[in-house]
């Protein structure tokens, strides 16, 4: 359900889904003309800037707050609806002011509500975070580091990347999944198909008109 100023916005008078890629791309590419570094997703940097720099080597992460250099670290989230990343769990803080401050003059943890990842969550973030950060998968890595047949195991999205197979936008080898340069630009919907929480991503649209 869209929110109270998201309902005010005339959709019609926004561009399309093609167009709104075409401006990405072009924003990319002025940016990369201007020295910086495109990191994925909205983030830029500059060459000698810590993200780019762990692009560069492969040390890139994702949290809750975008793009990251701090890998395998316990983010902890002061302030309502404040979301805390640990290893096997993430909870959200209060989401109303009064309610955030009865809990903390209470002496009580301002948290709200919790949820606690299964192995499948932590095998599946694993994914698309290296999707969304390095551009592609090495399934062998995968299966060494959680003992499962990366095919076998993820035969339902994989059978959802093949669209973007077929678009160009991904490329499989015997033992990687890789993300080109066009399909950076929809990198979250390449994500999208190992998030098994989404509903079905079969739709008429195109593949790209749910997040761009």
């Amino acid at each position: 359900m869209k929110k109270h100023h998201e309902q005010l916005i005339d959709e019609s008078a926004l561009p399309p889904p093609d167009e709104r890629l075409e401006i990405f791309r072009m924003t990319i590419e002025k940016l990369s003309r201007a020295g910086y570094v495109y990191i994925g997703m909205d983030h830029f940097a500059l060459p000698d800037d810590d993200l780019a720099l762990a692009l560069a080597e492969g040390t890139l992460q994702r949290n809750f707050q975008g793009y990251s250099t701090n890998a395998g670290c316990d983010l902890y989230a002061f302030g309502m609806s404040g979301i805390s990343q640990l290893e096997n769990a993430y909870a959200q803080n209060c989401k109303s002011l009064p309610e955030y401050y009865s809990a903390i003059d209470s002496g009580k943890l301002a948290t709200r509500g919790g949820f606690q990842l299964t192995r499948d969550d932590q095998i599946r973030r694993e994914v698309i975070m290296r999707l969304m950060c390095d551009s592609g998968v090495c399934m062998h890595d995968i299966e060494s580091r959680f003992e499962i047949t990366f095919n076998e195991y993820f035969s339902a999205s994989i059978g959802k990347l093949q669209r973007f197979v077929d678009e160009g936008l991904v490329k499989f080898s015997a033992d990687t999944i890789a993300v080109t340069p066009m399909g950076r630009l929809v990198i979250r919907n390449i994500a999208m198909c190992f998030d098994r929480y989404l509903d079905d991503l079969r739709s008429d649209k195109p593949i790209f008109s749910r997040t761009v």
